[in-house]
């Protein structure tokens, strides 16, 4: 195919040059109806280029196919046979993918791991999680991919699962041995679905953590937003092989998607794509160059300490690791994560990305320059050098692992509709959560609707709270209470 061209891009351009005039949404009609202080911060430009999808870029029957070709130069670019656009982000796009394998009441086998979006869709679905077991580093307190043999057990538990669904890369860019998890899935006739939503990248360099679709899993969801160069918000997800079929995945995604999709997002995908196609080569070389050496100069602070493949993978761990998500870790200079990155936001104006009670994170890309990570760098420095004006890193009860895995005792659904009532958290040991519980970043819930509290799971989220971590779905985001059901209350 020929990957010189964008549709998206191109027919925008044709609408602007051939001065089409909108009397349709949106009102603000090009900008000239926008307050000029927004137009002055967001440029004429943006403004200009939001317009409609349907009767704006393509015709009222989409008969240009705009976004036809775009999807399909996308799928040819990565090596997938279907593509789907979305600009909902990936926790739509996810899902719709779990939408076109389990339906109400049927069972999916789940990484632990996944992102509250996940869990949503598990909500919303009905669908009856198995949970798989992430493998954990009780040194580190860590959470990897789980292994084959953990979804190897689940299929044996539950041949009635219709597929399985697992995070890789995860947040903290480890990766799952895919290949294993998909030939398991196979050999019982069910697809797999990867959500690679921090995996854009993956596609375009061989020295990459292999992508989904390589791999062999059926259904790949993809965040460009997160690595790659789209627009807040800007996700695809790809179909190979024929458990799934394109038009069942369409229906899904239809159920969920906005009739209103943002051509901004359109394009910014269509333009991404172009980009790696004709450069990507060449622009991850330079910067797995470069995260190779901001490693190395990190490791050369005294007190900190990057997170490498000695860290993170081997047995009992992650399979792979993706470079560019740099973790580093402060217990030599005994701070903690939340309180670093904060630091480095009031002081340097650097926004790091992921914070943990013992890491911070700094995510590189292909955009990234000598410019961006010269001043990481000085920034850490500085925070090494005034680490003993910051308090000490306050204790946080992590629990073990066997602790930290709480049991499913209803539907999420049924819990998170159910009756509810708040609660004091002194009161919530044995009770059934009624609610999401997530540390953000990275996303990932601790505890989930219809799991049976612990007291080792309210400890690590009270003391976790009064750390500095950030719960933002849960209904008391201090954690002083917690909402859990009515009619399940007590002993198992």
């Amino acid at each position: 195919m020929d990957h010189s061209v964008a549709p998206v891009l191109d027919a925008l351009a044709a609408y602007q040059a051939q001065e089409h005039l909108p009397f349709t949404p949106p009102g603000h009609k090009q900008g000239r109806g926008a307050d000029p202080r927004v137009r002055a911060v967001l440029g004429d430009a943006l403004f200009n280029a939001d317009v409609l999808a349907v009767s704006g870029l393509d015709d009222r029957t989409m008969s240009q196919g705009v976004l036809e070709q775009a999807q399909e130069l996308m799928a040819d670019a990565v090596g997938a046979e279907h593509t789907f656009f979305s600009t909902c982000g990936s926790s739509l796009s996810v899902k719709a993918a779990m939408l076109s394998v389990a339906g109400p009441h049927e069972k999916l086998l789940v990484g632990r791991d996944v992102h509250k979006s996940v869990v949503s869709g598990l909500i919303l679905a009905g669908v009856r999680p198995v949970w798989v077991d992430p493998q954990w580093d009780p040194d580190l307190h860590l959470a990897h991919p789980p292994a084959p043999d953990a979804f190897r057990t689940a299929f044996e538990e539950h041949p009635d699962a219709r597929g399985a669904l697992v995070t890789s890369p995860t947040p903290y860019g480890t990766c799952a041995d895919i290949g294993a998890i998909a030939t398991l899935c196979h050999e019982r006739g069910v697809p797999l679905i990867v959500d690679e939503a921090w995996g854009a990248h993956l596609p375009f360099h061989p020295e990459l953590p292999a992508w989904a679709m390589d791999a062999g899993a059926d259904l790949c969801v993809t965040s460009v937003h997160k690595m790659g160069a789209g627009l807040e918000q800007g996700s695809v997800f790809h179909l190979q092989g024929d458990l799934v079929t394109a038009q069942t995945l369409a229906a899904r995604a239809d159920l969920l998607d906005t009739t209103s999709p943002s051509v901004l997002v359109y394009a910014a995908l269509d333009g991404w794509r172009r980009q790696m196609v004709e450069q990507g080569r060449e622009l991850l070389d330079d910067a797995l160059s470069r995260a190779r050496r901001v490693r190395a100069d990190i490791e050369g602070i005294e007190g900190l300490h990057v997170n490498d493949r000695d860290d993170f993978c081997g047995e009992g761990r992650a399979f792979d690791l993706d470079p560019f998500q740099i973790f580093i870790d402060l217990s030599a200079v005994k701070l903690s994560g939340y309180d670093a990155a904060d630091w480095m936001r009031r002081h340097h104006h650097i926004n790091l990305h992921t914070s943990d009670h013992r890491r911070i994170n700094a995510q590189l890309t292909h955009a990234d320059d000598a410019s961006t990570t010269a001043r990481l760098l000085d920034g850490l420095r500085d925070l090494v050098a005034h680490s003993d004006e910051l308090p000490p890193a306050p204790e946080i009860r992590i629990p073990d692992p066997g602790d930290l895995r709480l049991r499913q005792v209803t539907l999420p659904r049924d819990a998170f509709f159910g009756e509810v009532e708040q609660i004091p958290v002194d009161q919530a040991v044995g009770r059934t959560c009624a609610e999401m519980l997530t540390p953000y970043p990275p996303g990932i819930p601790v505890a989930l609707p219809g799991e049976r509290l612990n007291q080792e799971v309210v400890d690590y989220l009270r003391t976790g709270a009064g750390a500095g971590m950030l719960i933002p779905d849960a209904a008391d985001s201090t954690i002083g209470t917690i909402r859990v059901s009515v009619h399940d209350v007590g002993a198992d």
